[in-house]
């Protein structure tokens, strides 16, 4: 008797040759090396007509074997369009996606696994013309580098060292980190301020990258927001924050030279900006509402430090709709 493995082509051959010499099923399975009943099914399950031919029974065999097999999770119709429109047109990454569903369904019907599988294999390209929907990762496999600070010094009123432990352990809303992201140079620059609790963000645009112009948007931005000390970094975009203390009370400190890390989740939310607004690219063209249009696009997207809440949902204790992922309402 052989291992319980499936017939191969040479079996069937065989099986074929011997039942037109007239050999019976018990016969056939003695020389085969096989079950009595393994030979019996075959020839029930694949003669045709009275007649046994292996190349019939190997297509029927490939054609069963097929049908049988579990479909691909990205194959389901509804469960595709689902992460194509997350992934491609809202730029949420595969955890996010599979995190988000998870706390709107209670189980994921796709992994973030599954979900980098179909990118990296090239299910997503045809969807954006043909290109590599590989290149869409927000790293792109690349490694973060550190730059050296070019920007000359400024008059910082508070260190970071000096910075209340409170806002340190991320336990209440108003404790902000701040920045810019630049456009071309010598243009039009965005002003971010993101609340290290729940990483909500807010600000605008400043029409030039200067300490007048950034001094003039801080306090729209933070208006209505509860406000705890800001820490931002040593740019002289920000060398008028004392004035911005005086007209609204804030306190500022400061992150050290070369150590964005104190910032980081500023620098995660620019990050995730240049998306919408590469690197380089002016900036003087992009309208007010087309930056408030991202930010709270940026406030709706799932994070998974939040347990797959969105920073508007924390910051204000409300829930989105569940359509806002799965399609469905609540």
């Amino acid at each position: 008797m052989g291992h319980r493995v499936h017939l191969t082509l040479r079996e069937r051959e065989d099986i074929m040759l011997m039942r037109r010499d007239g050999k019976g099923v018990c016969e056939i399975a003695r020389r085969i090396g096989r079950g009595k009943s393994t030979v019996s099914r075959e020839l029930s399950r694949n003669s045709c007509a009275r007649f046994y031919r292996a190349s019939t029974a190997q297509r029927r065999y490939s054609e069963r074997r097929l049908a049988c097999r579990r479909i691909a999770i990205l194959d389901d119709e509804s469960t595709f369009s689902l992460v194509r429109d997350k992934f491609l047109d809202e730029q949420w990454s595969p955890e996010q996606i599979e995190g988000r569903l998870a706390l709107e369904l209670g189980s994921s019907p796709v992994s973030d696994t599954t979900i980098y599988r179909g990118i990296w294999s090239g299910r997503f390209d045809a969807c954006i013309g043909g290109r590599k929907a590989a290149k869409r990762p927000r790293h792109r496999g690349k490694r973060r580098r550190g730059a050296s600070e070019k920007r000359g010094k400024i008059k910082v009123s508070h260190e970071i060292s000096e910075r209340p432990a409170a806002a340190d352990g991320r336990s209440e809303a108003g404790h902000w980190e701040g920045g810019t992201v630049a456009g071309k140079a010598g243009g039009a620059c965005l002003l971010t301020l993101v609340d290290r609790k729940d990483g909500f963000l807010v600000g605008g645009k400043c029409r030039r990258k200067t300490a007048a112009c950034v001094r003039a948007e801080m306090p729209k931005a933070l208006e209505g927001q509860p406000l705890r000390p800001v820490t931002l970094d040593r740019g002289k975009e920000f060398a008028s924050h004392a004035q911005v203390t005086g007209e609204i009370g804030v306190e500022f400190y400061f992150a050290l030279p070369h150590h964005p890390w104190q910032r980081g989740t500023n620098e995660n939310a620019n990050g995730l900006l240049r998306e919408y607004f590469p690197k380089g690219e002016s900036l003087g063209r992009v309208s007010e509402k087309r930056v408030q249009e991202v930010y709270d696009k940026l406030n709706r997207r799932p994070r998974k430090r939040l347990g797959y809440r969105t920073p508007y949902e924390v910051h204000y204790s409300k829930t989105l709709p569940r359509r806002n992922v799965s399609g469905g309402a609540a």
